[in-house]
């Protein structure tokens, strides 16, 4: 059985979604296109989203990563301007947004009124009352390695709905595999269904 991985760092994975790093060139595999906030360069953001525009090409699954965080020197002011500029590039494309979040999930959901399409936050490892209201405002959540050892995320994802869930090996190293394991016994459901209800989410959040 082949397994999605939902967000990755890895050229060599085919059957997932590869972020491209600013200013590479997109592999004929899934690939997610965006201006990560630690990647902003204030003097040259014009030029950065022309790379992006010009990027986007057939393989192209979704934009990001994507959104605001607070631990990087970038102003956050100019963060806000970049997320809602490739949130408007979301729409304009309809693909979905792979947000990239840190210390920052309030001003996250409020964009969300702003977005035409899905919304997923990619590696989540926060609290009960952050998952809940990301859920309660329609965002998709992607877990990724610390599950398979995180007793509280394993609860919170007990409690997530299996039709707002994705799984990533991000640029963590190891086999995407072990986590749906992990996570079919967490949910109680084989792994077939695991898988099946994942391919569906996925074909939901590229269809809008």
């Amino acid at each position: 059985m082949d397994f999605f991985d939902f967000h990755h760092h890895k050229k060599n994975i085919r059957n997932g979604i590869y972020n491209l790093n600013i200013e590479q060139i997109p592999p004929d595999s899934p690939y997610s296109i965006g201006i990560h906030p630690q990647d902003i360069d204030v003097n040259n953001i014009e030029q950065q989203f022309l790379w992006m525009k010009n990027m986007i090409f057939q393989n192209c699954f979704a934009i990001g990563e994507c959104g605001l965080d607070s631990l990087v020197s970038v102003d956050h002011k100019i963060q806000e301007e970049v997320f809602l500029m490739q949130i408007k590039i979301a729409n304009e494309v309809k693909k979905p947004l792979i947000i990239h979040c840190v210390r920052k999930f309030y001003e996250v959901i409020s964009f969300k009124k702003k977005a035409q399409q899905p919304m997923i936050i990619h590696g989540f490892n926060k609290k009960h009352q952050i998952a809940e209201d990301l859920l309660a405002n329609n965002f998709y959540l992607s877990f990724g390695k610390a599950v398979l050892y995180n007793l509280s995320l394993q609860d919170i994802l007990k409690n997530t709905p299996l039709d707002k869930i994705f799984l990533e090996t991000d640029n963590e190293n190891f086999n995407i595999e072990e986590l749906y394991v992990k996570v079919s016994e967490i949910k109680e459901v084989s792994l077939e269904q695991l898988n099946e209800q994942i391919l569906e989410n996925l074909h939901r959040i590229k269809n809008g």
